[in-house]
C-alpha cells in the first residue's frame, strides 16, 4: 500500500505531521477525523530514487537484522499483535531498503500469508536458517523466544565474522601498501636515481642494473602489467566458483600452516552455535544438518556435513561420522558423543561453541602477533634492498674520490 505524509490540527490547535500507510488519501482523511484532528493537509510521500535503481538501495546489515529480532521479540512478549509489531518496526526502520521488505512481510501477512511464507519471499534478507526457526517458534507458539534465540545467534556470529575480517585486514592491508610503494619506486624514483648515473660513465653495480631495468621494464609495461593482474583476479574467482575450485582453495586454507588452524576454529565455533540453536528451538536434527551444512561457508565442511547426515539416516549416531570425516577435533567429536548419550546435545554444542569463540580470540592474537614482524621484517626487506640497491654507486663513488 502507499505512503501518505499528513499534517493536521489538533482540538487545542496544535500542528501535528505524520506519515501513514493506507489505500487512498481518503482513508487517511477519515481515520485521522476520528482521531480528533481538524483542517487535515494529505499528500502523497514522494518515492526515493533508491526504488528505482537497486544499487542505491543500499545493503541491509547484520546490525539492523539483529536489532530487529531483539526489538520483534520485545514486542511480541509484550502482547502486541503481530501486524502492530510489524507496522511499528517499519516505521522506525532508517534503512529504506529494510523497511520496505518489512512493510512487504505485514502487507502479506494481512492478505493471510503466514509469517514464515511471508520472509521465504525475501531470501537475500532472511536466510533458510532464520526462515525454518521463525517456522518452528510459530508451530511451537514460542515466536518472541525464537526471535530472542535468533537475535543472540546473529549477534555472536556476528562478532565472530568481525574477528577473522580483523584477522585478514593487517597482511592484506600491509601487502597493499607494499606493492603500491614498490610501484612508486619504480615509475618515479628510480627513473630520477637513473638519470643521475648516466652521466658517471663507470659500470654500475648488479644490483643496481637489475633495479633499473625492472624499473624499465614498468614504466613500459605497466598497463599490461595492471591488465594481467586483474586477468588472474578474474579467472581466480571464477575457478573459485566452480566445484572443484572451491574444493581445491578451501581444503588448501584448512591446511595453510597460518590460517588453517584458525579457520577450522571458525568453522566448529559456527557450525555448533548454529545447530545448536536450531535443536533447543525444535528444528529435527536431520534439517539442521542440512542447514548448517549451506551456511558452513567452506565445502570441505559442509561436505563432511552432508556425509554426517546421510550417515545418521542409515541409524548411526551423530559422533561417529563426525570423527570419520577428519574436519573436526577428537575433543569436540567426544563432547557431541557424551550430549547425544546424556540427551542434552544442544547444551553440549552450545558450550563447544563458547569455548571455540574464545580459541578464535587467542588465535587471532597469536597470528596478530606473529603477523606484524614478519610483514614489517617483508615491508622492510623490499623497500630497503631497492634503496641500498639505488645508493650503491653513491657509495662506490665515495670511496674512489
Amino acid at each position: 500500500m502507499p505512503v501518505f505524509l499528513w499534517e493536521g490540527t489538533t482540538k487545542k490547535d496544535e500542528v501535528r505531521k505524520g506519515e501513514m500507510e493506507a489505500a487512498d488519501d481518503l482513508a487517511v482523511r477519515t481515520l485521522l477525523r476520528r482521531q480528533g484532528f481538524k483542517s487535515i493537509e494529505v499528500r502523497k510521500k514522494p518515492k526515493d530514487l533508491a526504488e528505482y535503481v537497486p544499487f542505491l538501495a543500499g545493503r541491509i546489515k547484520e546490525k539492523e537484522i539483529v536489532v530487529f529480532c531483539r526489538i520483534f521479540s520485545t514486542m511480541i512478549n509484550a502482547g502486541l499483535p503481530l501486524i502492530q509489531c510489524l507496522d511499528l518496526l517499519a516505521q522506525q526502520e532508517q534503512n529504506k531498503a529494510f523497511s520496505k521488505i518489512i512493510r512487504s512481510v505485514k502487507e502479506d501477512i494481512e492478505g493471510g500469508t503466514s509469517l514464515t511464507d511471508a520472509i521465504r519471499k525475501h531470501p537475500k534478507v532472511f536466510d533458510e536458517l532464520f526462515v525454518n526457526l521463525i517456522a518452528a517458534g510459530e508451530a511451537g507458539g514460542i515466536l518472541d523466544i525464537i526471535l530472542g534465540r535468533l537475535s543472540s545467534y546473529l549477534e555472536k556470529a556476528m562478532k565472530l565474522k568481525q574477528k577473522v575480517k580483523g584477522a585478514m585486514t593487517y597482511p592484506a592491508a600491509v601487502l597493499v601498501i607494499s606493492f603500491a610503494v614498490v610501484a612508486l619506486l619504480l615509475l618515479k624514483v628510480i627513473p630520477v636515481f637513473q638519470t643521475m648515473f648516466e652521466g658517471v660513465g663507470s659500470e654500475l653495480p648488479g644490483p643496481t642494473m637489475m633495479l633499473i631495468n625492472a624499473s624499465q621494464f614498468a614504466q613500459s609495461y605497466f598497463l599490461i602489467i595492471v591488465g594481467v593482474i586483474i586477468a588472474l583476479i578474474i579467472a581466480f574467482i571464477r575457478f573459485y566458483r566452480t566445484q572443484k575450485g572451491r574444493w581445491i582453495v578451501d581444503s588448501t586454507l584448512l591446511k595453510a600452516p597460518v590460517f588453517g588452524p584458525l579457520l577450522n576454529k571458525v568453522a566448529v565455533a559456527k557450525f555448533s552455535r548454529t545447530l545448536s540453536t536450531m535443536l533447543s528451538s525444535g528444528v529435527p536434527i536431520l534439517e539442521g544438518l542440512t542447514i548448517v551444512s549451506k551456511t558452513a561457508g567452506n565445502v570441505v565442511v559442509e561436505e563432511a556435513l552432508l556425509k554426517t547426515r546421510q550417515s545418521i539416516t542409515e541409524g548411526r549416531s551423530i559422533a561417529e561420522p563426525l570423527s570419520e570425516t577428519g574436519v573436526f577435533p577428537p575433543m569436540v567429536v567426544q563432547m557431541i558423543a557424551v550430549g547425544e548419550a546424556t540427551g542434552a546435545l544442544d547444551a553440549m554444542l552450545n558450550k563447544i561453541a563458547d569455548f571455540y569463540d574464545d580459541e578464535v580470540d587467542a588465535a587471532v592474537d597469536a597470528m596478530t602477533a606473529l603477523l606484524e614482524p614478519v610483514m614489517m621484517v617483508f615491508l622492510g626487506g623490499i623497500v630497503g634492498g631497492m634503496i641500498i640497491a639505488m645508493y650503491l654507486p653513491i657509495f662506490k663513488m665515495a670511496s674512489i674520490v
